[in-house]
């Protein structure tokens, strides 16, 4: 019998080396590449046309929701989500009973997973899960406008209203959430966030600032068009002539 191929994808060096490990016990996967965030996921999966994919939902670049919507159909794998936090998403894994692993996660929860995609593989192949299909279309509509952000820390994962949330800091991969005394790094792409935001509520004012437009107090002009944002708790943004111009509808 041939063997299955996998890809695993994953930004934790830690967490790829134990699925590449328990996959050990299943001979019959071969895993053909790893990816560390969503770009080069997306990548492996269009020269690689791995059959089986271990998908983390958060990552950097592109989150495991947004590779999916990147394929068609056809090159669509059988997948495997794998979450360490997210309760919206693990309540939609098992309304469409889509297999997931909720990290840490056992040696035998991990076989069963395992075990089950590959019987979807055998008795289907090559044909895209329809279970999966609305998943991610239901992910999609749901994350559109999310109302919450999860964030990971020491002690667990916070849920951050969103409606709290004064304005996003970008650096790289990472955004720094200002909510009022508060702040909170998350590792994701301001471009990410700024999808999942209410744009009736947050406006990008720069490439590296989000601004929920309740906490604006005044707008100072500046040259060229661009203004200086001025938020209720005395934070001065300048803003970029790129995004100036919802601001100056503001203000007529």
């Amino acid at each position: 019998m041939s063997r299955v191929s996998a890809l695993i994808a994953d930004d934790e060096p830690l967490a790829r080396e134990r699925i590449r490990t328990l996959l050990l016990r299943h001979a019959e996967v071969e895993v053909v590449g790893e990816a560390e965030d969503g770009r080069q996921t997306l990548q492996m999966l269009r020269a690689l046309r791995p059959a089986l994919l271990f998908l983390d939902v958060q990552m950097p670049e592109l989150n495991g929701f947004e590779v999916l919507e990147e394929l068609s159909a056809k090159m669509t794998p059988e997948v495997i989500f794998v979450t360490a936090h997210d309760q919206f998403a693990l309540r939609a894994f098992e309304v469409h009973a889509v297999d997931y692993l909720l990290k840490p996660f056992t040696r035998a929860r991990f076989a069963r997973a395992v075990d089950h995609s590959l019987r979807r593989i055998r008795q289907a192949p090559g044909a895209p899960d329809p279970r999966l299909l609305s998943l991610v279309e239901g992910l999609r509509q749901r994350q559109q406008q999310s109302e919450r952000l999860a964030v990971r820390d020491r002690d667990g994962v916070e849920l951050i209203r969103t409606a709290e949330i004064d304005w996003l800091e970008g650096a790289g991969n990472f955004v720094k959430l200002h909510a009022g005394p508060r702040e909170h790094l998350v590792r994701d792409t301001l471009k990410n966030l700024e999808e999942r935001l209410d744009s009736q509520r947050f406006l990008r004012v720069h490439r590296s600032a989000i601004v929920n437009l309740d906490s604006i107090a005044r707008l100072l002009p500046w040259f060229h068009g661009e203004y200086v944002v001025v938020l209720r708790d005395g934070t001065r943004l300048q803003s970029s002539r790129t995004y100036s111009e919802r601001l100056r509808s503001l203000v007529k």
